[in-house]
């Protein structure tokens, strides 16, 4: 019993010093993932932007974060918002989308996905994005298979309709924004 009682013991005070170390990592970690994240959304606004844009402002609402780039009178003249499709065959699948006042796509950047190597994640090659720029959005944008023009990435429909369905989200959501 007292050898039960000694391991028990010893079992204890490991698992309360890995707790110890796990929970010190996290909260030094913390800090520097969020500045990265950050970073990176900044970093991916400013690329989903045409080269006219002379400023770029982040601005927030209830609906988080999103970016006004300017031309040189000061005037808005694109957006960069994120989308998120919780469709994805890996997941959800994040994309900061950049739009002209009209609505039309400039273009789009991979934030987040954990689609299949060479095929889902074929969501950022030059021939499956290449069909969006240029976009008008003005309405819900979906693959060929459901009546849209957009030719999904073969053997990854889920994918490319998850692609689709995150630039709708960017796309209501700066509707909500530009309706102001």
């Amino acid at each position: 019993m007292k050898k039960i009682v000694q391991l028990v013991l010893s079992l204890t005070v490991i698992a309360a010093v890995c707790a110890a170390v796990l929970a010190t990592v996290d909260s030094v970690t913390k800090v520097q993932i969020a500045t990265i994240k950050a970073r990176a959304t900044q970093n991916a606004a400013r690329l989903v932007m045409p080269a006219s844009v002379k400023e770029v402002e982040q601005k927030s609402d209830g609906g988080g974060d999103y970016f006004v780039g300017k031309g040189a009178n000061g005037q808005p003249i694109a957006y960069a918002l994120k989308g998120t499709s919780r469709q994805g065959y890996g997941g959800s699948i994040v994309l900061m989308v950049g739009f002209l006042p009209d609505r039309t796509i400039v273009t789009y950047q991979k934030l987040e996905a954990a689609e299949t190597p060479g095929l889902g994640s074929n969501l950022t090659s030059e021939n499956f994005m290449k069909q969006f720029k240029g976009m008008p959005a003005a309405k819900d944008i979906s693959v060929k298979k459901d009546g849209g023009n957009v030719e999904a990435i073969t053997s990854a429909t889920i994918t490319s309709r998850a692609v689709c369905g995150a630039i709708n989200a960017a796309r209501a959501r700066l509707d909500g924004i530009l309706a102001r």
